[in-house]
């Protein structure tokens, strides 16, 4: 994809509100009548390589833009309290993954580097204590580059993390200020060059485009430089305005913010920038180096989707542990209490912190199934899907997709030929508008969530 061709019509017509599908159905769908006995079951059944996302809330500093579930404290002690939950909350999975090893695992948050250098090597002790991690196991840490020093950052290449993600956003004072997330470039890129010289494989950099003041002359500054820092992987976020939701967001004034025409245009610029400078656009928000295996998956057809965005690995075998984590493994889904004192009360009583879960039917894993291919790969052949998943008429069961598809179909968004479903170069954007079509529960009206770009 080597340019976007926009139309105001197309944008005004196909910018709807659409989840993001890091699973289907989506996390709201979760409902507290469920039988925990299912994760014994699906863990049983699952790969025998499985994927750990662990949720670290702790931050410094309150970022306003940031919709995470997260606890902004100075005090660093609250750490190892939640380690003990974590060790505790290990305990209970252990007997469940004892014949399982991992081969993916990840620290998100929050501020996974909130942590010290002593609260990190204990954390990856327990893990090592209670989980089989394959030695060439993918081990990567959100970083956030206020809270991470020299030796931080060495320290964790010891511990055996191989990948770091950067959060930047944006480097414009202006809208650092505005967003309560100052930090100097120089630190960044310094950050980022000793990444490489330690050994890192993979360096990742976050962005967030529609954030408060950002122009195009200031964000093309940005972006001239995250090309120089030649990132292997570039995650561009579409900023979600839900004061309503998140109260920190409303400290952000809705004059700030850049209109529908101007945050577009923000969009257009990044994509057109990396894609220009070599970068695969892998889809929806992210960009990889071709030689990247984000990029070599989607290349031979490899690549996956979970809670985490794209992945190479894991798209049905993820186990989340800490407050808020959701858990994906064959065919069912379970998330974590939000709430850390009812986290705490329940790993503390030997029980599975759950808030609640669902368990995909025939029905909810076939179109699963098709969003995944569509919106990692942008095209599905009819006659494989409907052999693997032994449908006879594949549009008499997508019926009422094929007529919420007509109008993607009109404007040049789909095509329909040669047994095949093609998103077009241009309805790569829309890709979470097109999957929708394919949405049982949407469709209903149960659900609403941000703007799709």
């Amino acid at each position: 994809m080597q340019s976007v061709q926009w139309d105001p019509n197309l944008i005004s017509k196909y910018n709807i509100n659409g989840p993001r599908y890091t699973s289907y159905p989506t996390a709201l769908a979760l409902h507290t009548h469920f039988d925990q006995t299912q994760i014994q079951t699906a863990i049983s059944q699952s790969p025998e390589a499985l994927s750990l996302y662990l949720h670290i809330p702790f931050c410094h500093k309150l970022c306003y833009y940031c919709g995470c579930n997260k606890v902004v404290t100075r005090h660093q002690h609250k750490a190892d309290i939640y380690l003990d939950g974590l060790a505790a909350e290990m305990a209970l999975y252990a007997p469940l993954l004892c014949d399982k090893s991992i081969n993916q695992l990840h620290l998100g948050g929050g501020t996974p580097t909130f942590l010290t250098e002593v609260q990190l090597s204990r954390l990856m002790a327990l893990l090592q204590q209670h989980f089989t991690i394959n030695n060439d196991a993918e081990i990567s840490i959100e970083i956030d580059p206020r809270s991470c020093s020299d030796n931080k950052l060495r320290h964790l290449r010891k511990l055996g993390f191989n990948r770091v993600s950067f959060g930047v956003q944006d480097l414009d004072e202006k809208v650092q200020i505005a967003i309560n997330r100052v930090q100097d470039t120089e630190l960044i890129r310094h950050q980022v060059m000793l990444s490489r010289e330690l050994g890192f494989s993979s360096i990742n950099l976050d962005l967030i485009y529609g954030l408060p003041f950002q122009q195009p002359a200031s964000f093309s500054a940005t972006i001239d430089e995250i090309i120089r820092l030649n990132p292997d992987r570039i995650s561009l976020f579409s900023y979600a305005h839900l004061p309503e939701r998140f109260a920190a967001q409303r400290k952000i004034t809705d004059s700030s913010l850049p209109g529908a025409p101007l945050k577009l245009e923000l969009m257009q610029l990044a994509i057109n920038r990396f894609v220009g400078a070599g970068y695969q656009f892998i889809g929806m928000d992210h960009f990889a180096k071709p030689e990247d295996a984000l990029a070599k998956a989607q290349q031979t057809g490899k690549l996956q989707r979970n809670f985490q965005g794209y992945t190479t690995r894991g798209q049905d075998g993820l186990i989340g542990l800490g407050v808020s984590s959701i858990s994906q493994v064959s065919g069912v889904l379970w998330q974590n209490s939000k709430d850390l004192p009812v986290y705490y009360a329940a790993v503390n009583a030997a029980n599975l912190p759950l808030k609640h879960g669902f368990s995909l039917n025939r029905n909810d894993k076939i179109r699963a199934a098709l969003i995944s291919q569509l919106i990692c790969h942008f095209q599905l052949d009819i006659e494989t899907f409907c052999q693997l998943w032994k449908i006879n008429d594949f549009w008499r069961y997508f019926s009422e997709a094929l007529e919420r598809l007509q109008p993607f179909i009109e404007d040049g968004l789909v095509e329909l030929a040669a047994g095949q479903i093609k998103v077009s170069p241009v309805g790569r954007l829309w890709v979470r508008s097109i999957c929708t079509c394919f949405d049982a529960y949407l469709n209903q009206g149960q659900q609403r969530f941000s703007k799709v770009v």
